[in-house]
């Protein structure tokens, strides 16, 4: 995603209100930060960090691996 195509809305004042975007730059920013992630993504994810912050890393690969 390189650019964000919006329109902004403003108050009276000017002041920004609201933004809007296309659909297709919502669902991209949305995957981009995990927002569209299922419940069991999301549990497996908390599972993943607890474990990493414990010290529990055999369940992990190195990046090299994928």
């Amino acid at each position: 995603m390189n650019a964000i195509r919006k329109k902004i809305i403003v108050d009276e004042r000017g002041n920004p209100r609201e933004v809007i975007i296309s659909w297709s730059q919502f669902c991209a920013m949305s995957e981009a930060l995990g927002l569209d992630l299922d419940e069991k993504a999301k549990l497996d994810l908390r599972a993943a960090r607890r474990d990493l912050k414990r010290g529990k890393t055999t369940a992990f690969k190195p990046l090299s691996a994928t």
